[in-house]
């Protein structure tokens, strides 16, 4: 099915408004230059690299749903994007059923391996877990992520979803040019790590953009899965094969391990912002966070401000700071720590945080909050189909390529979550065996009066929250477009004591993206904020929005990256 199709999906893909056009977007004190929106009645698709986006497409044009298109550009993604994601990976994903109108949430995010303990690492006299190599690896849940939601979802079969990537990764792709960027800058710290220079270094190096990528054993890894099905990767040949060589590596992750693995469906959280209830899922990930973070705004009327003012920036970075420090107090696996969600949504605790901010000054030091009292690199895509399903799906290695554990003829490399896991046995994000570690990737999803808006996220570790609240407040306070409000400037506070930007003990700093006036920088340092022009991520956009009135279907994508958004 796909060899023919493809090739009609080459002369006739129809898109109704090109990636590449013009329009003016207005930011209140300059002139922004915006892509348009992309505009399609019958299916949309917006991923970070172009042909997985087509490849989207095309699963849908010929009889799949958005949730198979979502699996087709995931498995794309992990080919033609290793910087950011691969099977060695979680995910995680909020699904629009158009059928019994409801959201569901799906939690396939690894726990550690069940020999990886806090009393290891004090007796090898670690103070935290390494980045890289065997002993940050957890088990990676991606893979029945995808198992999990087509068998709820989806409607053709796996051979066909998983058959582009399979073409690609035989016959190979030119590598685009952002990825080519990062691609080397990991390798650059990977290369020591068995198998990864064979995999992903052909040449004695990482591909350069525009040059043909091949990798055939990730082509043989999902024609298993294709054919073999979930059952191959956590209890067959290819959980084999990890165990073996994690084992040869010195690290925790065994077969046993990966056969204990099991995705969570959970319910996702909202919360109003006026009028729009913006959904996320809760721990382990960061996502309520952005909740807190739009709960606190609330109370200001962003709307009389503009994206370049100080006043909004300043308050922006303190509600920021105040959600981060109950991030770090409270967000871990619910399974082994009791985390007050419903109170660290609601709006009563964020009228008790809001209290807490200064207008005139930066907070050097916030506490974290009492709700019980008061009531790291990553790819992101959404895919819309005909029928109006629609997923927000979010998938990752951690640190770009992950680990560099790249185990026997598999051509993925697994990741390194747990590093995430804290040492300290008082913490709710402590490492224990069966554990999931705290997750900074989100996919974020919009309802208005019951009704699907919006599927988006963005990606970049402690930035996605903030960069979410970010997006929600571009469109409905300012104004903006699907397109421009991921196009703006954008605002990321890293407190300095947590690569992670977690906490915060000096007032961290405010790193801005060009675009934002001198005389708003000079204003934000007059209230004691530090404020730096880049030396931050600033993240990775996507997004579909549909127009409830028409069903026209609206598609954004990153300019940041090189993401694509595409529709027929």
């Amino acid at each position: 099915m796909f060899r023919t199709a493809f090739a009609a999906l080459m002369t006739s893909l129809l898109v109704a408004v090109a990636t590449t056009a013009l329009a003016w977007d207005r930011v209140e004190t300059d002139e922004k230059l915006s892509r348009s929106d992309v505009l399609a009645t019958g299916a949309m698709a917006a991923t970070s690299q172009p042909l997985a986006t087509q490849m989207a497409l095309e699963v849908m044009r010929n009889g799949g749903n958005a949730i198979d298109a979502a699996i087709a550009a995931n498995a794309m993604l992990g080919l033609t994007e290793p910087t950011g994601n691969g099977i060695g990976g979680d995910l995680f994903a909020i699904v629009w059923d158009a059928e019994s109108e409801q959201l569901y949430g799906l939690n396939a995010s690894g726990r550690a391996p069940m020999s990886m303990t806090r009393e290891w690492f004090s007796e090898n006299d670690y103070d935290r877990i390494p980045q890289r190599g065997p002993l940050p690896v957890s088990v990676p849940g991606a893979v029945d992520g995808w198992f999990e939601l087509h068998e709820r979802f989806g409607r053709v079969s796996m051979e066909d979803i998983l058959a582009p990537a399979i073409h690609y990764a035989e016959n190979g792709f030119p590598v685009t040019e952002v990825i080519a960027y990062f691609w080397a800058r990991n390798a650059e710290v990977l290369e020591e790590y068995e198998n990864f220079p064979e995999t992903f270094m052909p040449e004695g190096r990482a591909p350069k953009k525009g040059e043909i990528f091949r990798n055939p054993d990730l082509g043989h890894t999902y024609r298993l899965l294709a054919e073999k099905g979930r059952d191959v990767f956590y209890r067959g040949e290819i959980a084999e094969t990890i165990g073996d060589y994690m084992e040869r590596q010195g690290g925790f992750l065994t077969a046993d391990d990966m056969a204990a693995h099991e995705s969570t469906w959970i319910d996702p959280v909202a919360s109003n912002y006026r009028g729009f209830d913006v959904w996320q899922l809760p721990p382990n990930t960061q996502g309520i966070a952005a909740l807190q973070i739009l709960n606190i705004l609330e109370h200001w009327d962003l709307s009389e401000m503009s994206l370049d003012d100080p006043e909004y920036i300043h308050l922006f970075v303190e509600a920021k700071k105040l959600a981060f420090e109950d991030r770090a107090r409270f967000y871990a696996d619910p399974e082994f720590a009791d985390v007050p969600v419903s109170q660290l949504v609601s709006k009563e605790y964020a009228e008790e945080r809001r209290k807490r901010i200064d207008r005139r000054r930066a907070a050097r030091e916030f506490p974290a909050g009492d709700p019980r009292l008061d009531n790291a690199d990553t790819i992101y895509l959404t895919t819309a189909d005909e029928d109006g399903n629609m997923v927000s799906l979010i998938q990752s290695n951690y640190r770009g390529m992950g680990s560099g554990m790249t185990p026997d003829g598999l051509g993925f490399v697994l990741q390194n979550r747990a590093e995430m896991f804290n040492l300290d046995p008082d913490h709710p994000n402590s490492l224990e065996p069966g554990k999931r570690p705290f997750h900074t990737i989100i996919p974020a999803f919009v309802t208005r009066n019951g009704e699907p808006f919006m599927s988006f996220g963005v990606m970049g570790g402690a930035m996605q929250p903030q960069a979410h609240a970010q997006i929600i407040i571009n469109m409905v306070d300012f104004g903006m477009s699907l397109q421009g409000a991921g196009d703006a400037p954008r605002i990321s506070h890293i407190g300095s004591s947590q690569p992670e930007g977690d906490v915060m003990r000096d007032g961290g700093t405010v790193h801005l993206e060009s675009g934002f006036s001198e005389s708003t920088l000079r204003a934000l340092r007059r209230k004691g904020h530090k404020v730096e022009i880049g030396g931050a991520g600033f993240g990775g956009y996507q997004a579909i929005m549909r127009d409830p009135e028409t069903g026209v279907w609206y598609g954004a994508s990153e300019p940041r990256k090189d993401g694509y958004a595409a529709g027929y």
